[in-house]
Parts: structure tokens; C-alpha cells; sequence
């Protein structure tokens, strides 16, 4: 009997490998409605957005080996959707001013708050865990961008 459940197990595990979530690939070059395209971008800032951030808030993730083994993929497609869905830096070009304002001082609470990069992401990515330093100067430009975009009203 615990041959047949094991046996079981395995083919199952085996089968959903065969089950793959659509992987989040876009340009490897930022277009035209990314953020650091459309706002002043200082290098360190950048660094911090594609260390930290990019690989769940834009249309390009760097998957690690894992995410080839399901249900790991499933659960990092799913993670990657729901952030896309919250901040977008691919897209914030198309966000109404309001919209970006207000998706702008969420990042910068979040950041503070260290509620972003979350635990799970930087868990596995230790280079993703932010400075108070790097915090300052990505709320520091968050800030300036904000700004920006209010004054363009």
C-alpha cells in the first residue's frame, strides 16, 4: 500500500513538470515607458531598481534554476503577476499622474517600512536586501520624481 501512494507521489510530481506558467520575458533594454527612460535615473538608483526590484515590478525577470521545478514556477509566476499588478516600472509611463504619484510614495513607505524587497525574495537573493543608505537615495529619488510628475499637472 505505501508503494502504491509513493509511486503515486512521484508520478504526479513527475506529470506537473510538464505544466509550465508563461515566464515574464520582455526586452532586455527598457522601453520608452520605463521609469528610468522617462525620469532621471542615477546609476546607483538604477542598480538598486534591477538588484532589488526589477525582477517582480517590470515585464523582465531573471528566473533562477528553481523556477524550472514545479510547483516552485507556479508560485514565482504567481508572486511576479500580483507584483507587476501593484508597480509596474516597465509600464509607468502609462500610469495616469495621480496613479504614479501615489505608486511612487507606496514605494518609498514600503521601502522604509522594509516591507519591499519582501522576506521570501531577499531569503534567496541576499543581494537584494537594502541599505538604510540605499533606502535614503531610492526614497530621495522616488521623491524627486514625484515631484516631477506633480508639477507636470
Amino acid at each position: 500500500m505505501k508503494k502504491k501512494i509513493l509511486l503515486g507521489v512521484l508520478v504526479v510530481l513527475v506529470a506537473i513538470q510538464f505544466i509550465r506558467p508563461a515566464k515574464n520575458l520582455g526586452a532586455a533594454e527598457p522601453g520608452p515607458n520605463d521609469i528610468t527612460v522617462l525620469h532621471p535615473t542615477p546609476p546607483a538608483v538604477k542598480a538598486i531598481l534591477a538588484r532589488a526590484c526589477y525582477d517582480c515590478h517590470s515585464d523582465r525577470t531573471r528566473y533562477p534554476w528553481y523556477a524550472e521545478v514545479q510547483p516552485v514556477g507556479w508560485w514565482l509566476a504567481r508572486h511576479v503577476k500580483q507584483g507587476k499588478r501593484h508597480l509596474n516600472f516597465s509600464q509607468f509611463g502609462a500610469y495616469p499622474g495621480m496613479r504614479a504619484a501615489r505608486k511612487l510614495t507606496q514605494l518609498m513607505e514600503e521601502t522604509k517600512d522594509e516591507g519591499m524587497p519582501l522576506p521570501s525574495y531577499t531569503w534567496i537573493h541576499r543581494d537584494a536586501e537594502l541599505t538604510n543608505g540605499e533606502v535614503a537615495t531610492l526614497a530621495d529619488w522616488a521623491e524627486s520624481v514625484r515631484t516631477r510628475i506633480a508639477a507636470q499637472k
